[in-house]
């Protein structure tokens, strides 16, 4: 039968027509699945059409020339994506696959439309499929044929070049010695029909066998054997009965050169290095759920060897193969969580598509493998009471903030964007931390002119720790330069507010989700963004105060829409490191051409564009840089997200820019979190919080909250350093912020999805580390000079004699948003201590310390006194004197 389109007046029931010839549905069920009153499989999909319900092929994929899956599938998002690939069928499968082809590989057969009964992942109203179902959906006016007998087609007479007798071989017992591509059945068959057709689709092996059939491959298979008698293969061909074409369990073989042959599968255990061990072969889709949750797919190349080695690259220590081609990566625990359980190895039967002498799983059925080697690829530790460390209510809130930052006199400024709290909100607001028992005064409203709506903000060097923030939502507010002169003290109201006026100070170029970093010449660069209002790419750079014209960055261009907020950090070595979507590289600080391309970030295991800026939000710090700083800086970035599917990483990265051949360091996290805040504590630890487990940023585009913390300490060998720290009930997804506070806990605040489900979140909480709680004393210490110049020897004056080893730190001061802490540095000054005195050596460079203020911590047994804040290296750009005219205060240099 042959179907073609029958032109623009083409009737619906003429489509369901052809859909129920190709699966024995009747036209009135599919008629009835096109009105649906509940779940429906729909006649059509734009312009593909109900082709049926169909179960997988024999040792491959039904449909295997393209694939991916999403937890929101939907058939129009399959149909668009096969569409995109220019293919002629798709088909939907446990309700989140999408598989692509344009032909059904051999041993798909029709099954009933019943049988494809699982919903959509996206859409509860339409059916994807089912377990080893596939919805399959044909392009509308595809030439659709079936070989009957009743059109004799001539056969060739010649067989192709180079193709010669191999003899009569037995097929089986182990299965199709032939086993790649089975042919309809061909009324006119000879060798050499069947020769040129496995010619002309690439193969090398064709096989003929009862009368009618013809087999194509590379290679011979499953132990396949010549017989010792060709009179074995004795069945008259169809289409010449001079010649024969197999016989009962043998088949006639022609080949362009001598076959190669392989041996029946078996499970592959050698050649793994000791670092993974067979487990057996494990069902899958149980409650037509995966039992490893990320899947990726190598047609014609898969082995043993490539799965494992991809999923150890990414910190999985669980692997399976299945279907000769797919491997899945996870932990030993998913079998357990999924009900997994051991069945026949028999059940596990399917070579691998690259080593055809190797088993790689069966019909949802995994060979399963777990990392054994003598280094695990993680550990996790899981600390309990207050050593998880513990969350708290600090005060009642009066704002949803998209920005904090705490300032030099002890106070956190909050900063939202226009329309997400109350009527009345003026936009800023600052907290008195001394006094969170007494709401009235714990809050101080403050203004704002112009929309800070993703805007970038730091802490300047000036002698008054200004406050500054550049860019915006739409309009003025994406040239809006803002400055605040912190005053008051702890318990004393301040009086100043918010200064602007976009007449008379303003960006060069108008930008919403820029950047920004103080640079070692004391200027401040403001890098990226888009021009506002979800529009085009901004991909530039400029200074602040205004010196020189903007610079076009093409890299920023390219790398556009992936790339917001980038990560900046002064090297070192004199570079300033820019990481922005999963890229990274090395600028110039006078002339900003890059210097050095850093390899790009590794990020999940099924996709090599996820990254690490907004929207595929991650964060990133500085790791410590130890006196005498003789080591490289090292830079790392946890969480982030997968482009287009929006899967969360469950990994950290980190890289040492400077090192003579820098690599990124991979390391598992517990579970996976987009939209992650880092705070960088006295310790030296970081702790991460926030976000989401599925996602991107943005509002209403994440979900399922991440409530747990966690404590990653560099100090630990690596894949080992992270700790499974406390939960909270409250979730922070996009806009939420981590700050460290002097007194060394962590301000926990924000959260305005705006999602319909999860509220713009007022409540402000505090994380206390378990430093905290420790039994042994917690020092103190006091000091005079708090404005150091590079190389100083410092006094500090303990409040009582050491008991333990006595430790210093300095923290950058930050300006938190987006997972973006701007301003983040770590250092561990050296510190001598007689007595009660002690000398601390301030940072020798602008390199290893820009100029600005810092929290400074003196430690003893790692527990950190409350700090204060130091300026170190002055204010080199004379900040203090800028800028010019009567709507902004200048506290000099």
């Amino acid at each position: 039968m042959r179907l073609t389109r029958a032109g623009p007046a083409l009737s619906s029931v003429f489509l369901l027509s052809v859909a129920s010839a190709q699966d024995g549905t009747s036209t009135d069920e599919l008629a009835a699945a096109a009105t649906p009153t509940g779940p429906s499989q729909p006649a059509s999909i734009d312009d593909y059409v109900w082709y049926g319900c169909r179960t997988e092929a024999t040792a491959t994929r039904a449909l295997n020339s393209f694939s991916y899956a999403d937890d929101a599938m939907t058939l129009e998002s399959c149909q668009d994506f096969c569409s995109g690939k220019g293919t002629t069928y798709f088909g939907t499968e446990y309700g989140r696959e999408c598989y692509c082809g344009s032909k059904l590989q051999s041993g798909s057969v029709s099954a009933p439309a019943s049988d494809c009964n699982q919903l959509c992942a996206g859409d509860s109203s339409e059916y994807c499929g089912a377990g080893n179902r596939l919805s399959v959906y044909v392009l509308n006016g595809t030439d659709i044929t079936t070989v009957t007998s009743a059109v004799p087609t001539p056969a060739p007479t010649n067989f192709p070049d180079g193709w010669t007798y191999q003899g009569c071989w037995q097929d089986g017992p182990n299965g199709r010695i032939v086993p790649t591509y089975n042919a309809p059945d061909n009324d006119n068959l000879t060798p050499q029909s069947c020769a040129q057709l496995c010619d002309s689709m690439n193969y090398t092996v064709s096989g003929t066998e009862y009368y009618r059939q013809c087999f194509c491959s590379n290679a011979i298979y499953n132990g396949g054997v010549r017989g010792k008698d060709d009179s074995l293969c004795n069945t008259p061909c169809s289409g010449d009965s001079d010649v024969n074409c197999g016989g009962a369990g043998y088949i006639t073989i022609y080949s362009k050169g001598t076959p190669q042959t392989y041996q029946p599968p078996t499970v592959q255990t050698g050649g793994l290095n000791g670092t993974w061990t067979y487990q057996g072969c494990y069902n899958d889709n149980i409650n037509n759920t995966r039992t490893l949750p990320w899947q990726l797919v190598f047609p014609g190349t898969l082995t043993a060897t490539t799965c494992l080695h991809q999923c150890a690259q990414f910190g999985y220590a669980a692997a399976g193969l299945e279907y000769g081609e797919e491997c899945y990566c996870g932990d030993p625990g998913d079998f357990s969580i999924a009900g997994a359980t051991k069945q026949p190895e028999a059940d596990c039967n399917i070579a691998c598509a690259g080593n055809a002498s190797a088993i790689c799983g069966g019909g949802s059925r995994l060979s399963t493998y777990f990392w054994t080697g003598s280094t695990p690829l993680y550990v996790f530790h899981y600390p309990t009471g207050t050593n998880a460390g513990t969350y708290s209510n600090l005060v009642g809130g009066v704002v949803t903030p998209l920005m904090t930052m705490q300032s030099i006199t002890g106070k956190v400024t909050f900063l939202e964007k226009w329309g997400t709290g109350a009527a009345n909100s003026t936009g800023a607001y600052e907290l008195d931390l001394s006094q969170t028992g007494n709401f009235s005064r714990a809050w101080r409203t403050m203004h704002l002119k112009t929309d800070v709506f993703c805007s970038a903000g730091v802490i300047l060097p000036d002698k008054a720790g200004r406050q500054l923030t550049v860019g915006g939502w739409s309009l003025d507010s994406t040239y809006g330069v803002r400055l605040y002169t912190p005053d008051g003290s702890p318990g004393v109201p301040g009086v100043n507010d918010w200064q602007e006026n976009v007449n008379v100070l303003k960006l060069q170029r108008g930008r919403w989700y820029p950047s920004a970093m103080v640079m070692t010449n004391g200027s401040i660069l403001v890098v990226g963004g888009e021009i506002g209002s979800n529009d085009k790419a901004e991909p530039t750079l400029e200074l602040l105060p205004n010196s020189g014209p903007y610079l076009y960055m093409d890299w920023l261009a390219r790398t556009d829409p992936n790339n917001l907020y980038p990560f900046l950090a002064v090297l070192p070595g004199g570079g300033i490191f820019v990481g922005y979507w999963n890229e990274a590289r090395i600028l110039n600080e006078v002339t900003f051409e890059t210097t050095k391309v850093l390899p790009n970030m590794p990020g999940s295991v099924i996709n090599p564009l996820s990254g690490r800026t907004y929207p595929l939000e991650g964060a990133s710090v500085l790791l410590p840089q130890i006196a005498p700083y003789t080591d490289p800086l090292g830079v790392l970035m946890c969480g982030g997200s997968t482009e287009g599917g929006g899967q969360a990483l469950d990994n950290c990265v980190s890289i040492y820019p400077e090192a003579a051949n820098p690599t990124w360091t991979l390391e598992r996290m517990p579970s996976k979190r987009v939209m992650s805040c880092m705070a960088p504590l006295p310790d030296g630890t970081y702790l991460i919080a926030n976000g989401a487990k599925q996602g991107v940023a943005g509002f209403g585009l994440a979900d399922d909250p991440n409530l747990n913390a966690l404590l990653y300490d560099p100090t630990k060998p690596v894949g080992q350093r992270i700790s499974v720290m406390a939960n909270t009930t409250v979730a922070r997804l996009y806009h939420s912020e981590a700050i460290t506070l002097l007194d060394g806990r962590v301000l926990i605040t924000g959260s305005d999805p705006e999602d319909g489900k999860h509220p713009q979140e007022i409540r402000v909480e505090v994380f206390t580390p378990p430093y905290l709680y420790s039994s042994k004393p917690r020092p103190t210490f006091t000091i005079t000079n708090k404005d150091w110049s590079y190389g100083a020897k410092v006094t500090v004056t303990l409040g009582a004699v050491p008991t333990g080893t006595i430790k210093a730190s300095l923290l950058g001061a930050v300006s938190s948003t987006h997972g973006n802490s701007m301003g983040a540095r770590t250092l561990f000054p050296a510190i001598s201590c007689v007595a009660t005195v002690c000398t601390v050596t301030a940072p020798p460079t602008k390199y290893i310390a820009p100029p600005g203020w810092y929290q400074f911590y003196i430690l003893q047994d790692g527990i950190p006194a409350v700090g204060l804040y130091v300026r170190i290296g002055g204010d080199p750009g004379k900040l203090g004197n800028w800028p010019a005219g009567s709507d902004f205060t200048r506290p000099g240099v």
